[in-house]
């Protein structure tokens, strides 16, 4: 009992320092929100490690997707918070058997790379991505961004996904909620 409040302490104190947020195989160690260009914009870069499942269906051919997803909202103390913007983008990565390559999609552009560390690293990092104008944004209120990178199992194929219920692995993710200064 002692250990277990002792390790949920250490992890309060840790997040209070403002370490890198981390969950299921992702890593978060950049985040950042600028005021740039007449625009609120997101910094961020993820490390991830993918879980042996994930893994073991890339080498056979079946392509995985990730999401980042950003909400900027405006605080209320009368009622919800308001919904400002919502931006998400999305990237499909696929191994390629014939020629022994990785490929990352995104919007409608590929871009192949020889490693799959190579590939990772691409889609797990964007800079100066557009959160909303800050004509948008009144100076008297206070607002904060909730970010979320994920592994989305919505778009495997149907037969995988039935099955993934039954199976670890498939699972992960990052949040992060930062308040607009």
């Amino acid at each position: 009992m002692a250990a277990a409040m002792l390790a949920l302490l250490a992890l309060l104190l840790g997040l209070m320092a403002g370490t890198p947020a981390r969950a299921q195989g992702v890593e978060l160690p950049t985040f950042e929100l600028k005021r740039q260009d007449g625009a609120l914009t997101l910094d961020f870069a993820a490390h991830l490690v993918l879980p042996r499942p994930v893994e073991d269906a890339l080498q056979r051919g079946v392509p995985v997707y990730f999401v980042a997803e950003a909400q900027l909202l405006r605080s209320r103390w009368y009622w919800r918070d308001e919904r400002v913007a919502r931006v998400s983008r999305a990237w499909r990565l696929a191994f390629q058997p014939l020629t022994s390559s990785w490929r990352v999609s995104f919007g409608g552009l590929n871009q192949t790379f020889a490693t799959q560390a190579e590939a990772l690293t691409a889609l797990s990092r964007s800079s100066g991505w557009k959160l909303a104008d800050l004509a948008q944004l009144d100076p008297g209120s206070s607002y904060y961004v909730e970010f979320t990178f994920r592994l989305d199992n919505t778009q495997l194929p149907s037969p995988m996904q039935i099955s993934l219920g039954a199976q670890t692995g498939w699972t992960m993710g990052v949040e992060r909620t930062q308040r607009v200064e």
